[in-house]
């Protein structure tokens, strides 16, 4: 193969600035796969409309969900909430081609490879809280005085699990029997909408949402299952860290109001491979 593994995220092409963008993605080769890493849209045609316009251009696409694909919006017609929505999003994604937390993992042969490519989907559980705030409770409190609460609060529904933590919890127990199972000889990449780690969210201008940035539960997966890459978004902050030895890539592109601090032009896409 003489392509490329690249990965974006967060591209939200409800804003028609950041469709402007989305049109320009291109691959570089006709053998570049493309890891998409959540946040594509919130409406669910909007969803499938782009994912399959990366289809029809990338040799492969391989999607994990973020929040905003989960959420319930008033004016999406597809009401539906929860794990359903989820599962829809997974029916869709293979009715067009596109690679999903539930299917067999590919492995990337080209350069930089064999690795196995992990898409997770394990949200988070409040775990990240700011110093003082002991419990969930007390960490959301402090949120809400401080004017500082993630939509989802409103829009990602759990069903039918009780909470949005123990539906995480039941998706990290099924991807670490997964993730068990994989070819120990072969390294991976994994590719989360939410960093695996808390340490990303240090930067966080506003402390108060890491708590709606992942889980302590992921905290060794990056070392623990061969990572030479861990790919994800949800912050907005595009940037490559290393913790443990391991790189950590954030490949979002973010709001406009964001993104155009940075570059009139902004060209999303990282190569990881």
């Amino acid at each position: 193969m003489t392509g490329s593994l690249l990965a974006v995220s967060d591209l939200h092409v409800s804003h028609a600035e950041n469709r402007r963008v989305f049109d320009r993605l291109r691959p570089t080769s006709p053998d570049d796969w493309l890891i998409v890493a959540g946040d594509v849209a919130e409406m669910f045609a909007e969803v499938e409309k782009a994912l399959r316009g990366l289809r029809d251009r990338f040799r492969r696409v391989i999607w994990a969900p973020g929040n905003h694909e989960l959420w319930t919006h008033p004016d999406d017609p597809v009401r539906l909430r929860g794990e359903q929505r989820y599962q829809a999003l997974v029916r869709m994604c293979r009715d067009i081609g596109v690679l999903t937390p539930e299917d067999e993992y590919p492995v990337w042969r080209g350069a930089g490879g064999p690795v196995t490519v992990v898409p997770l989907f394990q949200l988070y559980d409040y775990s990240f809280r700011v110093p003082g705030a002991h419990t969930k409770e007390e960490a959301l409190r402090r949120a809400y005085e401080a004017g500082v609460v993630c939509t989802d609060e409103m829009l990602l529904h759990p069903d039918p699990y009780p909470s949005r933590e123990e539906w995480c919890w039941d998706r990290i127990r099924k991807t670490e029997r997964r993730l068990d199972a994989l070819d120990p000889t072969l390294p991976t990449v994994l590719v989360s909408h939410w960093p695996l780690v808390r340490r990303p969210t240090d930067v966080l201008w506003f402390p108060d949402f890491a708590q709606w940035c992942g889980t302590e539960r992921t905290a060794d997966w990056h070392t623990r299952y061969r990572a030479v890459v861990a790919v994800y978004g949800h912050l907005h902050i595009p940037r490559t860290t290393e913790y443990d030895g391991v790189r950590f890539e954030e490949v979002s592109l973010g709001y406009p109001r964001e993104w155009s601090r940075r570059a009139a032009e902004p060209d999303p896409i990282r190569r990881i491979l």
